[in-house]
């Protein structure tokens, strides 16, 4: 693969990782108060709060199903996601970076590349004439051979005796 394939590769790297930590980050956030001032929601109706007093109190069991984020798996814990996911990122950049000091570097400045792209147009359009011109030449000689071919096939037709 090409240096080139390569950093879009990594960008789209970089960019997938950024997506999934602002999205983890968005999801783990604790709920802020926005102002002092902000009134408080409305506490939740009667008939909510009687639905919650009548279901089955937290066991050993139904805690941890109900809760995935336990001391096993590391990766599913809140306060580390963050970290492993930034890690992740920083980790991505820096091969973006290796990627890019991997490029060649421009010889002779920006004045030195701008006489190369004329040197290169000025062939470029040299190569273009001479194709014009065979172009030319092959629809002169196209002409001619389809020229002879309706002769040969009227002589063809003239030959026959007709029935």
């Amino acid at each position: 693969m090409d240096i080139i394939s390569q950093l879009q590769e990594q960008v789209n790297t970089i960019a997938a990782i950024a997506f999934n930590t602002f999205g983890t980050l968005q999801r783990d956030a604790p709920p802020v108060r926005l102002s002092p001032n902000y009134p408080e929601p409305p506490a939740p109706a009667a008939g909510a709060s009687a639905a919650t007093a009548t279901a089955a109190p937290p066991t050993a069991t139904n805690t941890v199903a109900a809760n995935p984020t336990t001391e096993e798996s590391p990766s599913n814990n809140i306060a580390e996601q963050p970290k492993l996911l930034s890690a992740e990122l920083v980790k991505a950049a820096k091969q973006f970076d290796a990627l890019v000091a991997a490029l060649p570097l421009s010889e002779g400045g920006e004045e030195a590349q701008l006489t190369r792209i004329e040197q290169l147009q000025a062939e470029n359009d040299l190569v273009g004439q001479e194709l014009q011109k065979q172009l030319e030449a092959a629809e002169k000689e196209l002409k001619q051979v389809q020229e002879l071919f309706n002769e040969a096939a009227d002589n063809c037709l003239n030959l026959k005796k007709p029935d």
